[in-house]
C-alpha cells in the first residue's frame, strides 16, 4: 500500500508542475508581447529588459526615469496596472 501511495503522490506532483508551467503562457486573447512592449515604452519607459506571462498578466522589468522598475501589465490591453522600483 505504501508503494501505491508513493506512486500516486509522484503522479500528483507531476500534474501540478505541468499545470504551473502552462499557467505561465499567454492566453489566446492576450495582446501580443511586441505590442505590450510598445505600450510600455509609450507609458514612459525608456527600455524594457524583461517581459513574460506570469500569474495571468504580463510581468516585466524596465527603465523608467533612469531607474530600474518592475511592472505588471493587463494581458488584454497592455496598460500598466502596477509598478515599483526594483530593490
Amino acid at each position: 500500500m505504501n508503494r501505491l501511495a508513493a506512486v500516486a503522490l509522484c503522479g500528483s506532483l507531476l500534474l501540478a508542475v505541468v499545470s504551473m508551467a502552462r499557467a505561465d503562457q499567454p492566453g489566446p486573447d492576450w495582446m501580443p508581447i511586441e505590442q505590450v512592449k510598445a505600450k510600455v515604452l509609450q507609458s514612459g519607459y525608456s527600455q524594457v529588459t524583461k517581459l513574460e506571462a506570469d500569474d495571468g498578466r504580463w510581468e516585466g522589468e524596465g527603465i523608467k526615469n533612469g531607474k530600474k522598475t518592475d511592472f505588471h501589465a493587463d494581458p488584454k490591453t497592455g496598460v500598466i496596472v502596477s509598478e515599483k522600483l526594483d530593490d
